[in-house]
């Protein structure tokens, strides 16, 4: 896949996903709904966040690092992308059961860091 297809197919996904997740906010009632609208809500929340995230993560690192491969840019801002929307989502669902505290936002941040250097040496091993 060429870099413009990416891009293009990733912005496609992401617009939907962003319609997606206003379509659910707007239609579904949160005090009458189940697991089910919960679900929508944050699926969609997260595809939309990880491919937004990815194109601007993407941008950066082409105008800042035009030394690097350009595959390997993607790679890495998709993948910081990913852990940043799982962050996100799961500060919301701590924070709609009442669990989200300084204490819990720290060991979600801790946790995704050390997952994000794992896969950093792991990368760099093989």
């Amino acid at each position: 896949m060429t870099l413009r297809g990416y891009l293009g197919t990733m912005a496609a996904t992401s617009a939907v996903s962003w319609l997606g997740w206003i379509y659910v906010l707007v239609t579904v009632d949160p005090t009458s709904t189940n697991w089910l609208g919960f679900l929508l809500f944050y699926l969609s929340l997260f595809l939309a966040l990880t491919g937004t995230s990815a194109i601007i993560g993407f941008m950066v690192r082409f105008i800042a690092l035009k030394h690097e491969l350009v595959f390997r840019q993607v790679n890495d801002a998709f993948r910081q992308s990913f852990l940043f929307a799982l962050m996100m989502v799961a500060a919301l669902y701590l924070l709609s059961q009442n669990l989200f505290s300084w204490l819990n936002a720290a060991f979600l941040v801790i946790a995704l860091s050390l997952l994000e250097y794992f896969l950093i040496s792991y990368r760099k091993q093989t």
